[in-house]
């Protein structure tokens, strides 16, 4: 496989990392975004994907900043080259139900997992479309489908990614680049260890296939859309939820 650079938004996290890593097996050179990098110890992440192997850099960057994806953008050319694969995987949550929740919750939200998605694609479309290659894929959520009690924000945003994804496919696939989501359900990760006891057992009493996922599934589905080979398939959501949410 070409040895093409990768950018992860928000790569630092459970899936995230597993998404860096399994890009990296790929041969793919991965640059991931942070807020803080030495708060995050983002010197410890890199080095430990380093140690297996992994070419892994990361650049500081405020993804629902457009002014700071604009300085990032040209840092990540000036270092690592042009981006190739792109992976919008930043994401926070801020839940309340909604007549309770503040503008800033909203637009805090808003402006990360969504206008995030659009701050970063933007710096990178036109050389994709230039050189004819680019694979883009959204991070999105189950709860983007299926809507969730407190979180109008959260699915909204997560909806909003796959409307986007639709929409630049059908701009795209005229100049090879594709553009997906991925939508996963409940992953193992330290946000979902987090929860009590007694409602974990709840939502995994919904998923047919027994359990939640792992970062593992989240990073399969996503080296699947960024393969050389998937110039075809664009446009699409791809679940990855154990059958706790299926459409047509």
């Amino acid at each position: 496989m070409t040895k093409r650079l990768a950018l992860v938004t928000g790569g630092e996290g459970g899936i995230g990392t597993e998404i860096c890593r399994q890009l990296g097996q790929q041969g793919r050179k991965v640059v991931t975004t942070c807020i803080d990098p030495d708060g995050q110890d983002m010197a410890a992440w890199a080095e430990a994907l380093r140690a297996e192997g992994i070419d892994a850099d990361y650049v500081r960057c405020d993804v629902g900043n457009y002014d700071a994806c604009e300085a990032m953008a040209a840092e990540v050319q000036e270092k690592f080259g042009t981006v190739e694969v792109l992976v919008n995987a930043a994401g926070i949550t801020r839940d309340s139900f909604l007549h309770k929740m503040s503008a800033d919750q909203w637009h805090t939200l808003i402006d990360i997992n969504l206008n995030g998605a659009f701050n970063v694609t933007r710096q990178f479309i036109n050389d994709m479309r230039e050189q004819r290659f680019g694979r883009i894929v959204n991070i999105s959520s189950v709860n983007g489908q299926t809507g969730q009690f407190g979180q109008t924000n959260y699915s909204a945003s997560k909806a909003g990614l796959h409307g986007f994804s639709m929409a630049l496919a059908k701009e795209g696939a005229p100049k090879g680049v594709t553009a997906n989501t991925v939508s996963p359900g409940y992953i193992k990760t330290s946000m979902t260890a987090a929860i009590p006891d007694a409602v974990r057992e709840s939502i995994v009493a919904q998923i047919p296939a027994g359990d939640m996922g792992l970062p593992e599934d989240v990073a399969r589905a996503v080296c699947f859309l960024t393969a050389d080979e998937g110039g075809y398939v664009t446009g699409i959501n791809l679940p990855v939820n154990g059958g706790l949410f299926c459409s047509f």
